[in-house]
């Protein structure tokens, strides 16, 4: 008689990978027919669609299947926001980060479609990028990335520097919207702040330092950082995920040259770990770029080694404190 395969091990993670595709889709769902921003009281799936102009059944099936993954709560037929569905999935919030999130999506959609095609054939010959979306408009999704927990989260880090109190001045590199180097420069009482990025991403930090009202505080320089003047005199210096293989030594060396002896450059960015396959986070949203451009992602260390090319005096490199959107990153922090 003929023995059943002895197994010893669980074939759930495999149906947990198929499972990730269809909470993929759930998510950009929800966030393109706008459900959270109509749940933030209890409402009924027939309410919903009424409001939405969906199919009453169907919409049903979506909100007991976002109530299944913790982004609803559903009691006596009536659903509403989780705590984290508020938080980050209401339209209009400053916290809101459906944009975002299907921006991230479009970066990810060429491994999800055409994943095979590109792995027989390889990148596309046209080497057109897989994301479309205009860098400023990018840079304004991501505004509210930046204020819903990394400005804050940035800030608290960098306050928590010895020489943080003695400060004067700071350069936010590679800015973006500039909540994070607004966030750091309001943490301090006295210090001032420059926002580098380009000409364009600029008028969009300008906006945000209105907004906040920091105008006596916080200026801006537009430009292009590897060819263009990055200013002088700073006392701290800041990047998160400016960093490309081109670009680490000679930017290294000019944020060096920048800086006032004892100053301080914080560089936040991802590191490739264990033959550059972790963390998993980061390597399944890049995926789309890697298979259509090859990527040019750091590994762990590299950024800490340009540090010490430049002629830093100290580099000290650890994990960041709290979870990065992208995934586990690292901080390393440079002393001239």
């Amino acid at each position: 008689m003929k023995n059943l395969p002895e197994v010893t091990l669980s074939l759930a993670p495999l149906t947990h990978l198929l499972h990730t595709g269809i909470r993929h889709k759930l998510l950009l769902t929800a966030i393109e027919l706008r459900v959270f921003s109509f749940l933030t009281r209890p409402t009924s799936a027939e309410a919903l669609a009424r409001e939405i102009k969906t199919h009453p059944e169907n919409t049903r099936a979506l909100l007991d299947a976002l109530t299944a993954n913790d982004l609803l709560d559903k009691k006596g037929g009536l659903y509403r926001n989780t705590p984290l569905a508020d938080a980050f999935l209401v339209d209009g919030e400053p916290t809101y980060l459906g944009d975002v999130l299907a921006d991230t999506a479009e970066w990810m959609q060429p491994a999800l479609e055409n994943m095979t095609a590109l792995v027989k054939d390889g990148p596309p010959l046209s080497g057109s990028p897989p994301h479309s979306i205009p860098w400023v408009k990018e840079a304004e999704f991501r505004a509210n990335q930046q204020r819903a927990g990394v400005a804050q989260h940035a800030a608290s880090m960098v306050s928590r520097l010895p020489e943080f109190p003695h400060m004067k001045k700071m350069l936010d590199l590679g800015a973006g919207a500039g909540l994070i180097g607004l966030g750091i420069v309001a943490a301090h009482p006295t210090m001032n702040g420059v926002l580098f990025d380009q000409p364009e991403i600029v008028e969009l930090a300008q906006r945000y330092i209105r907004e906040y009202e920091m105008e006596d505080r916080v200026t801006t320089i537009g430009g292009d950082y590897m060819t263009d003047s990055i200013g002088e005199g700073y006392d701290l210096i800041w990047t998160s995920y400016t960093m490309t293989r081109e670009n680490l030594d000679p930017l290294i060396c000019k944020i060096h040259a920048a800086l006032n002896p004892g100053g301080v450059y914080v560089s936040l960015a991802e590191g490739l770990s264990h033959e550059r396959t972790k963390p998993a986070m980061f390597i399944n949203e890049m995926l789309g770029v890697i298979l259509t451009s090859h990527g040019n992602m750091l590994d762990e260390g590299e950024v800490a080694e340009a540090m010490l090319r430049a002629g830093f005096r100290s580099v000290h490199s650890r994990p960041a404190d709290e979870p990065q959107p992208h995934g586990p990153a690292v901080i390393d922090i440079a002393r001239k």
